[in-house]
């Protein structure tokens, strides 16, 4: 009987380590094919659109409120960072459905141009934020309204976890970009850490 359990094990021990070589190997012969599919079903789905206003808006500079706010679920504005080389359509709403489509704003937060709080989402996919890691303190994030250009500089970023929500402050007294994306930036699945951008508005 003991002859048998040791087999078992030993052969269980095998099996495993013929699993591990093979999807070790999987991974490395079509890791860059997996990726480049990721990335072809991204620019398929994410297209900058810049004819996106549906009504006029415009913001009451003595009070720092919008006069129509958007739609849930629309385009509002586009989010531009040179420094990795994306320009990306920007959405009011936070859903799945809108961050396959682009970038997600959280409804909670405040607009571009209210001094508040700003919160802004998107993947970790190529196309999108996976080159969060480049970025550099100085680094401008400009975000183009259907009201405005507004232009930020980074000051901090941060690793968060997924339940450090006082790590996104919502404040009105400086206005502030925040911009996460899923941790690490080459996951595939669900994350528990986020890697958060903070900008600050320049003008």
């Amino acid at each position: 009987m003991k002859k048998f359990i040791k087999a078992t094990i030993i052969n269980l021990i095998v099996a495993l380590f013929i699993v591990i070589i093979i999807l070790g190997g999987i991974k490395i012969s079509l890791g860059q094919k997996i990726d480049e599919a990721i990335l072809l079903v991204n620019q398929v789905a994410i297209k900058v659109d810049r004819t996106f206003e549906e009504k006029p808006t415009t913001i009451d500079t003595s009070s720092k409120r919008l006069q129509n706010y958007p739609e849930y679920g629309t385009q509002y504005a586009t989010i531009e960072i040179p420094k990795i080389g994306i320009e990306l359509p920007v959405y009011y709403g936070d859903t799945l459905e809108i961050l396959k489509k682009g970038v997600g704003h959280s409804s909670g937060s405040y607009f571009p141009g209210e001094g508040g709080s700003i919160i802004y989402m998107g993947h970790n996919s190529k196309n999108v934020f996976r080159r969060f890691s480049e970025l550099q303190i100085g680094n401008e994030i400009k975000v183009t309204t259907t009201y405005g250009e507004y232009n930020y500089k980074i000051y901090d970023m941060k690793l968060i976890n997924e339940t450090e929500t006082d790590k996104l402050p919502i404040q009105d007294e400086k206005e502030i970009l925040m911009v996460y994306t899923c941790y690490p930036f080459n996951n595939i699945g669900y994350a528990t850490q986020r890697y958060v951008v903070y900008a600050e508005l320049e003008e």
